[in-house]
């Protein structure tokens, strides 16, 4: 009912790729909306709430957010819906940190700028018309400085000329999307039982990503992840949550090579469980709709590359029959 009632309050017709979530040791834990809302009320409430005390602890913050992530805006119908989606990725790309692809956050600026600010007019757009921060990740403003963006930008938003919001819109989430850690669940995960209960969470050694396409694991480096398995959707078997324990079947392959790995407790399991089967069926559901997509996208490319042909031919002969009329004007004269 609050997840109805939030999408009404925000005119979602479309909200299965949203959810609610509250966090939970810096995990977002997306609500099972047929359960209780007291299930996840903070477990001070519940102490207090057993002396029969009418002042409760910390205020229980429930989050509306993406809980879905799809790679192509087209598979959101709802113009609203996609709004909030691009409104998520631009959040999520503000702490990115893909050092080898510098120039996506450039381009998802540009996309960005069109979406917010329509066409570039020199008349007002000028000098700090933006602020970096709010689209760039702090490292490359760090990086490159606010003055090189604000000199570099406004040639690249005016290459967006005549884009429309929504057009807009659907580019950054395609670019956004390319990133590896924008679209992407995180959450802990150990390699030896006992985890969150032994007061290990803080220095877990593996990171689970969920993904569009499937499941990631990642070792834990200081602060940096190195991939250890990328597994797509197609490729897994099966997933069994027993407890705490965690174990992925790779597709085709025996069961002694099954990745067994810990949650920490099991009702993160059973959290993780739910997330991780409800995005491999969103993602099987989908699959038709993405192919009609791709190929309405490769048609509109064709009729726009035969328009550019059409075009630059016109402008070649346009070129050539100026040329041939300065130059029979020419003769003409010579004769005279």
């Amino acid at each position: 009912e609050l997840l109805v009632q939030v999408c009404d309050l925000l005119r979602l017709r479309d909200c299965h790729l949203f959810g609610l979530s509250v966090i939970q040791n810096n995990e977002h834990v997306y609500m099972d909306l047929a359960q209780k809302l007291y299930k996840y009320c903070p477990k001070e409430w519940k102490k207090e709430a057993s002396k029969g005390i009418d002042q409760f602890g910390p205020p229980m913050i429930i989050h509306f957010r993406v809980q879905y992530y799809v790679e192509n805006g087209r598979l959101i119908s709802d113009r609203t819906a996609r709004y909030y989606y691009y409104w998520h990725l631009r959040k999520q790309v503000l702490h990115s940190q893909c050092v080898l692809r510098e120039e996506a956050y450039f381009l998802l600026t540009a996309f960005a700028l069109q979406a917010d600010l329509g066409d570039f007019k020199r008349s007002k757009h000028y000098g700090k018309y933006f602020e970096p921060e709010a689209y760039f990740p702090a490292w490359v403003v760090a990086k490159r400085g606010r003055e090189y963006i604000l000199k570099h930008l406004p040639n690249m938003h005016k290459d967006q000329f005549a884009l429309t919001a929504s057009e807009a819109h659907l580019k950054y989430i395609k670019e956004a999307v390319r990133l590896d850690d924008v679209a992407v669940h995180y959450y802990r995960l150990y390699k030896a039982s006992g985890g969150e209960a032994a007061g290990l969470e803080v220095e877990a050694s593996l990171t689970l990503g969920l993904t569009t396409r499937g499941i990631q694991i990642f070792q834990n480096l200081d602060e940096e992840k190195q991939l250890l398995y990328d597994f797509p959707w197609t490729n897994v078997g099966k997933l069994v949550f027993v407890g705490k324990k965690f174990e992925i079947l790779p597709d085709g392959l025996p069961s002694a090579r099954k990745l067994i790995y810990y949650t920490g407790c099991p009702l993160r399991s059973r959290h993780l469980l739910q997330l991780l089967s409800s995005s491999h069926r969103l993602y099987m559901n989908l699959q038709p709709v993405l192919r009609q997509v791709r190929r309405l996208e490769e048609n509109e490319e064709k009729k726009q590359y035969r328009e550019s042909y059409i075009s630059d031919t016109l402008d070649l002969d346009m070129e050539q029959l100026e040329k041939r009329s300065r130059a029979s004007g020419s003769s003409a004269g010579s004769a005279r």
